[in-house]
């Protein structure tokens, strides 16, 4: 499947004006519906060189999806390209992670922009532990707007790669669907909700109940 069709009309022109950027996302970008910046366009994409892992944070704040680097290991997600103006926006949304040049050989794109964009990923530091081994938790609803954003770019084979390759899983997820606490919350597809809690529990993650 090919994202070309979403791109803005004048993505060619931006780039060869040097007013584009680009960002690799692993988590909750991968779902266009999370977007707040009018972006310019959307590639699926492979990144080599992190990996990604629950982020944990200090109760009672939830843990984040964030890579950190790891040789030989290959990252699926997606590439936004954006106006420059913007980057401060996303600076901010990603708060707390280092942004990261990505060079050229390290980045596989679908259906690439023409001509040469500054290309950004946010990581945090290699040392971080994971959440399941700090005893954090995850919100459902950020988790169901990043699995739900993979299923529908990655059908269920990428679906269950994001499960199966990041590492943390092994820890509470906070029931808050129906009460999202995540601030860019999405609805879910028929189907949805069962699939994705079916394959967070298969991979060691258990149920805790809102409130």
């Amino acid at each position: 499947m090919s994202l070309i069709h979403d791109d803005h009309p004048d993505l060619a022109a931006l780039i060869g004006e040097g007013r584009v950027v680009a960002y690799f996302g692993y988590g909750s970008l991968v779902n266009r519906r999370t977007l707040r910046t009018r972006f310019l366009g959307i590639r699926r994409a492979e990144v080599a060189g992190w990996r990604r892992f629950w982020l944990p944070r200090p109760q009672p704040v939830p843990a984040l999806l964030s890579v950190r680097p790891t040789e030989d290991f290959v990252t699926q997600g997606v590439i936004v390209y954006d106006l420059a103006d913007h980057l401060p926006l996303v600076d901010e949304r990603e708060a707390g992670y280092m942004r990261r040049v990505v060079t050229a050989d390290r980045i596989v794109v679908e259906d690439p922009a023409p001509g040469e964009v500054p290309l950004f990923i946010y990581e945090a530091s290699a040392d971080e532990e994971t959440a399941s081994e700090a005893g954090a938790f995850i919100l459902q609803s950020y988790l169901d707007a990043v699995m739900q954003g993979f299923h529908a770019l990655y059908g269920r084979a990428g679906l269950e790669r994001f499960v199966d390759e990041t590492e943390g899983f092994r820890t509470a997820v906070l029931q808050d669907r129906h009460a999202p606490r995540y601030p860019r919350p999405v609805e879910l597809e028929e189907g949805e909700a069962a699939l994705f809690d079916a394959l967070v529990s298969a991979r060691g993650a258990t149920h805790l109940p809102l409130g």
